[in-house]
């Protein structure tokens, strides 16, 4: 039985759909405000979670999450307060996931935060869980994959990586928040980062301060 198949349905032809997976490297706030905004603007998400993001996730936003994937689902929905019917959770060696496929025509794909190792895995073409699975099969089906990479200092690998990547069409957003539009809050340059990924998924995002507006 597809261990996939007791949770959230899938969405429906006319729904948006995209993967959004969550590493080890600092910024996990990043990764659920944007869950949280997506969610509200009624794209479903597949959710793909690294076993270190999880360490991260408890480190930095005190949440812990269950192992069962739908626990997960149902923990990250109370935790946003979203409708846990916006998105599936699977396991990283869940290879019957649709986003382990390109047959499943999921256009779009982020990163968020995206280690410094996934980078490179995924940079190199080495896929040995579903997250760098995802990736490569965005990359060989040349669909959308934005990369939102939180490192300091950088070597000349990461750089190397990052230009590989950039040089194959992925979006490269570093989690570099501005601070033209004066933030006064966490929230505020969290807001900043995330309205940029939105904007890069091409989603409606009224909520983006714009340069000049």
């Amino acid at each position: 039985m597809n261990p996939s198949a007791a949770q959230t349905p899938p969405p429906t032809a006319d729904r948006q759909a995209v993967i959004v997976a969550i590493t080890g490297a600092s910024g996990a706030a990043y990764a659920l405000r944007l869950i949280q905004r997506l969610a509200q603007s009624n794209v479903f998400q597949h959710i793909l979670l690294s076993d270190a993001s999880r360490v991260v996730l408890k480190q930095e936003v005190d949440l812990s999450l269950p192992e069962n994937t739908a626990a997960t689902t149902q923990a990250l929905a109370h935790h946003l307060n979203i409708d846990a019917t916006s998105m599936r959770c699977y396991s990283l060696k869940d290879w019957f996931s649709p986003t382990a496929s390109g047959s499943a025509g999921i256009k779009k794909m982020i990163i968020v935060p995206c280690s410094m190792g996934t980078l490179a895995r995924i940079a190199s073409g080495m896929s040995d869980n579903l997250i760098e699975r995802a990736a490569d099969v965005i990359l060989k089906e040349r669909r959308q994959l934005i990369i939102v990479p939180r490192e300091t200092p950088l070597s000349s690998i990461h750089l190397e990586n990052m230009l590989k990547l950039s040089n194959m069409g992925v979006h490269i957003i570093p989690a570099m928040p501005g601070f033209y539009h004066q933030p006064k809050t966490l929230d505020d340059i969290i807001n900043f980062l995330v309205d940029r990924m939105l904007d890069h998924l091409e989603l409606s995002n009224p909520e983006a301060q714009k340069w000049g507006m």
